[in-house]
């Protein structure tokens, strides 16, 4: 027994030997590829959170109506303007652009986003920016004159009804709408008191005519690439307020890569403070959780594949699969209605919070979080049992099939010793490969075990961040899973020849 243990070993040694792989020089390749990885990742997310719906700038500002007057306007649209250029929103997208010949590349400039969007149009439309240029600041002069015209009990409603019409015209590109905006205020400006709109109303009536005679549509078909350099919102996200490797006599603010990201667009907090107070609930739980699913899942699979196709196999996978069916809401919910009180048993706290401190001591602490924890971990792992060990189970029997264990099994090793000793590191691959995926969960969490246990973790912090369009939160939560994802995949590629040495990462 002892020499066919001894020839199986060193048959091993002899696959370590001849096909063992430089271990750190791996790891630093692949590190090499995650950083353009995560580049591309990082400008993919940030262009869409760039251009997502709603005005980051005015979320912060939290703008209501006022009475209409002419100093609260122009004192929320200088705040505006501030929030906007503190937030580097008044900055390109990126370090290059590209459109036409005939559109603006400094449209970031523009406080409005509709404005934004109507001048786009109009140069899609004329290619001639330097007449659409003029006819934007013809209209928000119009605009500034009604804003200071006479007020008094006889105009307050014509002067409503003037900067509704002068509204619709900065934002609209439509020639029927803007035609029905500005007879609208043609009408108006004859009224008495209002004779100071004639001249801008004549300015930008000439304006528009002069875009709409000398258009230059050819340029809207010839590409054209703009280099925005260092100032744009990409790099201020990334390496901060200025460039990475600093400016003489300028402090560095900001920055993904320095560990600043940002600040919350609804609670005006940190977002690495908000993440630091919620990411231990959430790593507390997704590691237990982890941790019992592999303990568990793992004997499981090596039990049913030992037993295969048994009525204890089959009562087990049907078992599992009956706990893999049942949505971990619906459990979440009957295990707090049962068990936490009410009407029936009280065995567990119904919130994941206890009143328990540190201050209380530190065995009494750990004691109440373990109590606390029963039904969230619970409520998070069993769903995983059936789907990990069937992975189990079969990468288990795909290993029993093999040569070298029918080998071992006809030299007569004991059945333990095959299996547990032989066949088991090889079988592990299938579970490994899962782990990749299963590391973010990690950072991103569960939102509706958060939700039902009310944990105050990652995953209800990214939901809200979502339907509050809190961008700043969101990517920087997307960065880090992704930055998990990669690692994940990464320790699992070096578990592989952990767990089978034929495996090898060398050039060969």
């Amino acid at each position: 027994m002892k020499v066919v243990e001894a020839e199986i070993k060193k048959e091993e040694k002899k696959v370590t030997a001849s096909l063992s792989f430089p271990l750190l020089g791996y790891i630093l390749k692949r590190v090499m590829i995650f950083i353009p990885t995560l580049i591309i990742i990082s400008i993919a997310t940030f262009t869409i959170m760039s251009n997502a719906p709603g005005d980051p700038a005015e979320t912060l500002l939290n703008q209501k109506a006022g009475d209409g007057q002419a100093t609260d306007k122009m004192a929320t649209d200088k705040a505006y303007r501030e929030i906007r250029r503190q937030l580097g929103l008044d900055k390109p997208i990126f370090y290059i652009s590209v459109s036409s010949l005939g559109a603006c590349d400094t449209l970031n400039y523009i406080d409005k986003a509709e404005h934004r969007e109507m001048l786009a149009r109009m140069s899609d439309r004329y290619g001639n920016w330097d007449k659409i240029s003029h006819y934007y600041d013809a209209g928000m002069a119009l605009d500034k004159a009604i804003l200071f015209a006479p007020r008094d009990s006889s105009t307050t409603l014509p002067l409503v009804q003037l900067r509704n019409s002068s509204a619709i015209i900065l934002r609209s590109w439509q020639d029927v709408v803007i035609d029905s905006s500005l007879a609208e205020i043609t009408r108006l400006s004859a009224l008495p008191n209002f004779n100071s709109l004639k001249a801008p109303l004549d300015q930008f009536i000439a304006a528009r005519a002069d875009m709409k005679a000398n258009p230059t549509k050819w340029k809207t078909l010839v590409p054209t690439i703009h280099w925005n350099g260092f100032g744009n919102q990409y790099h201020k996200w990334l390496f901060g307020d200025a460039p990475w490797f600093g400016e003489p006599g300028m402090e560095q603010t900001g920055g993904f890569i320095r560990g600043e990201f940002g600040k919350s667009y609804f609670n005006k907090r940190p977002v690495k403070s908000m993440i630091w107070e919620r990411i231990g609930w959430t790593l507390l739980i997704s590691f237990f959780a982890i941790l019992i699913t592999y303990l568990v899942s793992i004997p499981l699979g090596i039990f049913s594949a030992l037993r295969k196709d048994t009525p204890t196999d089959q009562f087990l996978t049907t078992f599992l699969y009956i706990l893999y069916s049942l949505p971990s809401f619906w459990i979440g919910t009957m295990l707090i209605f049962f068990l936490c009180g009410g009407d029936y048993l009280n065995f567990f706290p119904p919130t994941f919070m206890g009143d328990v401190t540190w201050d209380d001591g530190f065995f009494a602490k750990i004691g109440d979080l373990a109590y606390h924890m029963i039904l969230p971990v619970f409520v998070a792992t069993y769903g995983s049992f059936a789907y990990m060990s069937r992975q189990m189970r079969g990468g288990m029997l795909s290993i029993l099939r093999t040569d070298y264990i029918r080998t071992a099994k006809a030299k007569g090793l004991p059945q333990n010793k095959v299996v547990w000793k032989h066949a088991l590191r090889n079988s592990l691959l299938p579970v490994i490969t899962i782990f990749a995926s299963i590391l973010p969960a990690l950072v991103s969490g569960s939102i509706i075990l958060e939700f039902i246990f009310t944990i105050p973790g990652m995953g209800s912090m990214g939901f809200a961040a979502v339907v509050q369009k809190d961008y700043p939160t969101v990517l920087t939560v997307t960065m880090f899973s992704a930055i998990l994802t990669l690692t994940g995949y990464l320790v699992s590629d070096i578990l592989y020849a952990v767990v089978d040495p034929r495996i090898s990462y060398s050039k060969k």
